[in-house]
């Protein structure tokens, strides 16, 4: 039976259960979680029970949450309970539960995982299968979602409160830096050990620096170590929506949060509540853009409808629930639950609203506090300012400064907006091609989602049946690959002949994740641009660099651990694998990658063949140093990618 009938277990509930293990159980304890879920006996109250042998039973009670957030609530009728091995493979075998404030059971930052983004938990977008909607993954709350984000890259927009005069960042307390510390070298162990030797245990310690880092105020910290914590699962599962380049980017970006915390320095947004905080906003007039139907890997689904305000910040308004792919279909038309507002998320996608006393967070998400009113207004066409800022921007421009965005954030957060004019080319493999307007680069658009229960795929093949078609796009740019936007809604270019032909009622827009593009949206065959040859995407500068290389040696160490670094850089091998990066003038790749495969080598015995260092840490910083170059390397190819 799948684990799918066990409730969520607090992160420390379960850590505390595998440090309360002998040396000798521990050593037992992943094949134990394996063969745990032969026989849960679930119950209509949520209560769970599972047998081992006839000696032995496991009782999971949930609280009014629905998970494990105290040591009280599993209990295990052995005689060694409970500091027994039967309870703590049920507890590891149970999924990580989404925790709020210290003690007690919220929404965590991130919901995926992964990409991406969630990501995925972390998720990244909104999906968890694929490597951009899992990266986005993704944050939730109630009312929230994992891929919606209060930015646009179309014009230049000021962030929610940017008018405000930013406050220093407070000092780190000594408990905080400790917490860090601890969390630091917890992920260096994990990282040293990889997928195939990271089990309950390794997962449990890093559970628990992520509770230290949560109760010290770090919750950025905490939210990355659980993604990784997730990754690690989802591997060793082998989940068919894990990808281990996003648990490369986790690693990285938790080893990143954690040298940085523990060096006394504090980025901003380091610490503080784990809650999302939502300010007073006064009186806003929005305008609806786009929805977005919301999936994730880890049973959410909802809707995010986009907004934009007549100064060009933009906003969502989001219902996500557990309910996966009915619940995002039917979010799409569900009632907009926001100061009373008449409309659905379909009817505010093409419309807007006037807000008086509005709350908004700081990612500018739009909140249904007590005191907000909300009034329908007349909605504004794709050409109408300030609707039409977003698609004025030159698209170099404007992915430049959602790279930016994207590092400087360093969570997983999915990218912000952007819109362009385009003009279809064709397919190419499992890409629609099309072009800039004006003679600008090829960008290879993907479906935002691709579940074959939402029409993103369906309508993006549909487009490429019409070569020369003129369309105005507005999507999310894909952080991690050359040139590739993944479309949220489309709409007519103005003044262009060639161009889609929508229903009056549908505002000069079609939402690709709910709408169903059909041949009368289409202008007359024949009237566009043909192509002369086949249709290709273009080049891709990041599979033409050897960089990939320095992936692929970063890959295999989150995948084999350390060791596996270190077989790979024995012999021959060092040379075969730098001289190709030198060669394309990546000299300082090749100079840390070479770091990594020393370091994960290097184990230093005394006389009588015992370590005399065994400290992982040495390897998790000149991993984490290669890692942060590639990232940077990567993104300026990116960068260069979307200029023609």
């Amino acid at each position: 039976m799948s684990t799918d009938a066990l409730p969520p277990v607090a992160p420390e509930v379960l850590a505390e259960a595998v440090e309360q293990l002998s040396a000798r159980l521990r050593k037992k304890l992943d094949a134990a979680i394996e063969s745990c879920t032969a026989n849960i006996a679930a119950a209509a109250d949520g209560s769970v029970d599972v047998p081992f042998g006839e000696d032995a039973v496991v009782s999971l009670r949930p609280g009014p949450s629905g998970a494990i957030v105290d040591a009280g609530q599993a209990v295990c009728t052995c005689l060694l309970a409970p500091r027994c091995l039967h309870r703590a493979a049920v507890l590891g075998a149970a999924p990580i539960a989404e925790m709020g404030a210290p003690g007690e059971l919220g929404a965590s930052d991130e919901l995926n995982g992964s990409s991406g983004t969630d990501r995925s938990d972390g998720s990244s977008g909104s999906s968890g299968t694929d490597g951009s909607e899992g990266a986005g993954g993704r944050r939730l709350e109630s009312g929230g979602d994992s891929s919606a984000r209060g930015g646009c890259a179309g014009g230049d927009v000021l962030a929610v409160g940017a008018e405000a005069p930013h406050e220093p960042a407070p000092a780190l307390t000594t408990a905080q830096v400790r917490a860090a510390t601890a969390l630091w070298q917890a992920a260096a162990e994990a990282l040293a050990a990889g997928v195939t030797a990271g089990g309950a245990v390794v997962q449990a310690e890093l559970l628990r620096a992520a509770h230290t880092a949560r109760l010290a105020g770090l919750p950025r910290a905490e939210a990355a170590a659980l993604r990784v914590v997730r990754g690690l699962r989802a591997a060793r599962e082998s989940s068919q929506g894990q990808r281990l380049g996003d648990l490369t980017g986790a690693f990285r970006e938790l080893l990143s949060e954690a040298a940085l915390l523990a060096s006394g320095s504090a980025g901003a947004g380091a610490t503080g509540s784990v809650r999302r905080a939502y300010g007073e906003g006064g009186s806003l007039r929005v305008y609806g853009l786009c929805r977005e139907p919301v999936l994730s890997a880890t049973g959410y689904g909802g809707v995010a409808t986009h907004l934009v305000d007549p100064a060009g910040a933009c906003y969502t308004v989001s219902d996500v629930r557990p309910g996966g792919l009915a619940r995002a279909k039917g979010a799409g038309t569900a009632s907009v639950a926001l100061g009373g507002a008449v409309l659905d998320h379909g009817g505010l996608a093409r419309g807007g609203l006037r807000i008086v006393g509005a709350t908004v967070s700081p990612d500018g998400r739009l909140g249904a506090g007590r005191g907000v009113s909300a009034t329908p207004v007349r909605g504004v066409e794709w050409s109408e300012e300030p609707v039409a800022a977003l698609f004025a921007r030159p698209v170099h421009e404007a992915m430049a400064a959602a790279l930016d965005a994207g590092s400087s954030e360093g969570d997983g957060t999915a990218a912000p907006l952007l819109g362009c004019d385009v003009v279809v080319v064709g397919a190419a493999g499992e890409y629609l091609v099309a072009r800039v307007a004006d003679d600008g680069p090829l960008l290879r658009l993907r479906p935002a989602h691709p579940h074959p229960g939402l029409p993103h795929a369906a309508n993006l093949r549909r487009l490429a049946q019409c070569p020369g078609l003129a369309l105005r796009v507005l999507g999310r740019p894909d952080l991690e690959r050359a040139a590739t936007l993944r479309p949220l809604a489309v709409g007519p270019v103005p003044g262009a002949s060639h161009t889609l032909r929508l229903p009056e009622e549908w505002l000069g827009r079609a939402d690709l994740g709910y709408d169903r593009l059909q041949g009368g949206h289409f202008p007359a065959e024949g009237t566009g641009a043909e192509p002369t040859g086949p249709v290709t995407a273009g080049p891709d500068p990041l599979a033409d660099a050897p960089l990939w290389r320095v992936r692929r040696l970063l890959e295999t160490g989150v995948a084999g651990g350390r060791r596996a670094v270190a077989e790979a850089g024995r012999g021959a091998e060092t040379a075969a694998f730098v001289v190709p990066l030198r060669r394309a003038g990546l000299g300082g790749a090749a100079q840390l990658a070479e770091a990594v495969m020393a370091e994960a080598d290097r184990r230093p015995r005394d006389a009588f063949g015992r370590l005399t260092d065994a400290s992982a840490e040495g390897y998790a910083r000149a991993w984490l140093a290669s890692a942060v170059h590639l990232a940077a390397a990567e993104r300026s190819l990116v960068a260069a990618s979307w200029s023609r």
